[in-house]
């Protein structure tokens, strides 16, 4: 039975130990951890998601507690949210619809026009509930990795966090260029200064004759969204046109190269299979399936998942 004492508030900085603990407590119980607080590792979601927009951030308090949060991103005219977690003791009592209700408000405020979410396929509940806010099931979302080899493969590539402070509009302008050339108004600054500013990462850039041909935005190690060991791509994207295919083969061999010259022995990257050239030059690549979701779309807009988009995210 849905509770009428749910108060919807912003996250405050004071509530990020609670939602952390909710978040891991709520995905491990749904996936039989068995010791649910300790899913995730040590991969952040909360802290680096709130810290990268907190007016972005809802909590859900019952009795003056904290029983949930949700976490909402603007990638220019794309948007999307997650994780939504509400306590596992909870469940059912109309929580996740009352942080939705927030989350749509917040997408409308924004004038986002592509919407959605990552979701366990497996779930009849979970597709049930988003669709009840017009987001429907599209293709399956893969989350791949591979372990690194002992010596990287040659890449040349740069880093934002290289750029020059006087050159970093620039770089993001041509970051901006970049996307909106795959999607209009998709744009990844929001991203980019995320990782640089709380040092999670770095973002990959590869230029050439023409210009910028690809960049990556790469969590690495502890306390990110990667984890120990790890160099997770949360966004890649390769510009249109000829020879995308090839280039796309090269970003994620400068991926690669970025995890190794940070010690790290595996990287991670999720796409939609509606991306199809993309998946299948992953798994040329030597990426296999971990575990896999569903991709929803607000109005099932197909957005940029086309077969010749090369595009490197999972909106998880």
């Amino acid at each position: 039975m849905p509770r009428n004492d749910i108060l919807v508030r912003p996250l405050e900085e004071t509530d990020l130990s609670g939602a952390d603990r909710i978040f891991r407590l709520a995905f491990g119980t749904f996936l039989r951890v068995p010791d649910p607080l300790a899913f995730g590792g040590d991969a952040d979601y909360v802290r680096t998601r709130w810290a990268a927009d907190p007016s972005a951030a809802f909590a859900a308090e019952s009795g003056g507690e904290l029983v949930g949060s949700n976490f909402v991103t603007r990638w220019g005219s794309v948007g999307f949210f997650g994780p939504l977690t509400v306590r596992p003791d909870l469940w059912d009592q109309g929580i996740a619809r009352r942080m939705l209700e927030r989350t749509m408000e917040l997408f409308t405020t924004w004038g986002t026009r592509h919407l959605g979410l990552f979701t366990f396929a497996h779930s009849p509940k979970h597709v049930a509930l988003y669709q009840k806010y017009g987001f429907w099931p599209r293709f399956l979302t893969a989350i791949m990795s591979r372990l690194l080899e002992t010596s990287a493969r040659n890449a040349v590539f740069f880093r934002f966090s290289e750029v020059p402070p006087n050159r970093r509009a620039d770089a993001l302008r041509e970051c901006r260029e970049l996307t909106d050339a795959i999607y209009q108004g998709l744009d990844l600054e929001h991203e980019i200064r995320a990782v640089d500013e709380q040092q999670l990462g770095d973002t990959v850039l590869l230029r050439d004759d023409h210009g910028l041909a690809a960049m990556a935005v790469c969590h690495c190690g502890p306390g990110t969204e990667a984890g120990s060991g790890a160099c997770y791509v949360k966004f890649g994207a390769v510009r249109p046109g000829a020879g995308a295919g090839e280039i796309f083969e090269r970003l994620l061999d400068a991926c690669e190269a970025l995890a190794a010259g940070r010690g790290l022995s595996r990287i991670v990257a999720g796409v939609n299979m509606a991306r199809i050239e993309a998946y299948r030059r992953m798994l040329a690549h030597g990426l296999r399936i971990d575990f896999q979701g569903v991709a929803m779309h607000s109005r099932n807009d197909a957005g940029y998942n086309r077969p010749d988009v090369y595009v490197i995210d999972d909106w998880r």
